[in-house]
């Protein structure tokens, strides 16, 4: 019988004989390095990206509660939709916005970029509801923002603004004159009083018998801007003909909740509804250094009724789940930034390898 052989195979890893383990462990150390510089970078391109997740979408609302639509005819059909810079509760009804909701603050409008026009259609918007280009065209009245693109503070926002779900039929002079200028004195109040303004506008459609363009888009009877400012505790309301008369007075938000059926502002209180600022129609009517002056309490109008706790967070939850535009451009890599990563890791793999072996 064959007398088994001793294995003249070489010892595994003959190296850690030759002192090299210190590049094994190299190894290993700069991949435990690569892994920690990865994290590193991908936070700094995190920190670095705006911040657009669904949850952002809340802060455009004082206290993150958006109104509410307390007549059961306003929901049908309707679509709570985050855009870049502005909210919006579309009806497919009147295809239009119900509301649209803005916080301005002193650093948003220190950003002023060129205006771009890109009026487009809201794709996220069922065929059937959804206004069009053509709805529009020859109609003799112009796609009104209620979400000015003067307050966009970045291509994003812009070219969102430009939506036809931001979008009324609104009469020339009213857009071009009237409420340029209430949009010029609202920015105002933020740039010269230094102070962040919560904004709520939109349409008002009343009486019987409506007026629509093209395919069933109805023309508004008003157009109201709410604004809200914390800080001083000055409230109240522009409301206006969607007409050629140029006619705006200044109400309480109350008054407005009773022609709407919207609760505006939820988070507050009736009492503070009811109170009315003397509103500035221009924006050469702010004074840096005069806070707006009281006008009247609204004894009169009736106030939207309170809404419950849990219907104002199943509403948060709408606007943070629902048709976002800007869902995951803040938080997903593109493919470019995720190559230059990996060059970075494996670049500084080779490095600290060629720095052990040099060593050895």
């Amino acid at each position: 019988m064959a007398r088994k052989k001793r294995s003249t195979n070489p010892p595994l890893f003959p190296f850690f004989h030759q002192g090299s383990l210190k590049v094994v462990l190299g190894v290993v150390a700069a991949g435990s390095f690569a892994i920690a510089f990865g994290q590193e970078k991908i936070s700094q391109w995190m920190s670095l990206t705006p911040s657009t997740s669904n949850s952002a979408c809340l802060e455009q609302f004082y206290r993150d509660v958006p109104p509410y639509l307390i007549k059961d005819s306003l929901r049908k059909d309707s679509y709570p939709l985050c855009f870049n810079g502005f909210n919006v509760m579309y009806s497919g009804v009147s295809k239009t916005p119900l509301w649209v909701a803005e916080s301005l603050t002193p650093a948003r409008l220190s950003q002023k970029i060129p205006r771009e026009d890109s009026f487009h259609e809201e794709e996220r918007v069922k065929e059937q509801h959804r206004a069009t280009l053509a709805d529009y065209r020859g109609s003799g009245y112009d796609r009104g923002h209620m979400a000015p693109n003067a307050d966009m503070s970045n291509k994003a926002a812009q070219y969102d603004s430009f939506s036809l779900a931001n979008m009324v039929p609104q009469a020339p002079k009213n857009n071009q004159q009237v409420w340029r200028e209430l949009e010029e004195a609202t920015r105002a109040l933020v740039t010269k009083h230094k102070q962040d303004v919560y904004v709520i506008t939109g349409p008002t459609f009343s009486g019987k018998k409506l007026k629509a363009i093209g395919n069933g888009v109805i023309v508004p009877t008003s157009v109201y801007k709410a604004i809200y400012l914390p800080k001083t505790g000055a409230i109240g309301a522009y409301y206006a003909p969607n007409d050629n008369s140029l006619q705006v007075k200044v109400v309480s938000v109350c008054y407005l909740e009773e022609q709407l059926g919207i609760n505006l502002f939820p988070q507050l209180t009736e009492e503070q509804k009811r109170n009315t600022y003397k509103l500035p129609l221009t924006a050469n009517a702010v004074k840096a250094n005069k806070p707006l002056e009281y006008s009247h309490w609204d004894a009169e109008s009736q106030c939207a009724e309170d809404v419950a706790p849990e219907q104002l967070q199943a509403l948060q939850r709408q606007f943070k789940s629902g048709g976002s535009t800007a869902t995951a451009s803040g938080t997903t890599l593109d493919a470019e930034t995720q190559d230059a990563i990996i060059k970075q890791l494996i670049e500084a793999l080779l490095h600290y390898i060629l720095q052990l072996m040099n060593k050895s």
